[in-house]
């Protein structure tokens, strides 16, 4: 199971996504050899990166085996609607492929 959890928390007043854990495994192939898994890890980081390197938010950033994670330690405006664009394209996946878990908390 691909767990993909997005946490809320409040800047400025208003509730708004501050970040993801996204663990575990799609399993729809061999491991290394999965295609949904690698999509998923793929966009994850292009959020990662985005977030840090182009949006310059500040942000914790923890890649470990089989579990990514981002915390905001700011308000960003561009980086949390990035974060609740890639919390509905996994949505979407979610729809497609039983084995990818998408929460809020």
């Amino acid at each position: 199971m691909l767990s993909c959890v997005f946490r809320t928390g409040e800047f400025e007043g208003v509730r708004s996504f501050s970040g993801f854990e996204i663990s575990g495994h799609a399993g729809y192939g061999s491991e290394g050899n999965d295609i949904v898994c690698a999509a998923v890890s793929s966009c994850t980081m292009l959020v990662c990166n985005a977030i840090t390197e182009n949006f310059g938010a500040k942000a914790e950033v923890s890649v470990e085996e089989n579990r990514i994670t981002l915390s905001l330690s700011e308000t960003n405006e561009n980086a949390q609607k990035l974060i609740s664009a890639f919390y509905e394209h996994l949505e979407t996946l979610s729809g497609d492929y039983s084995k990818i878990k998408v929460s809020v908390i």
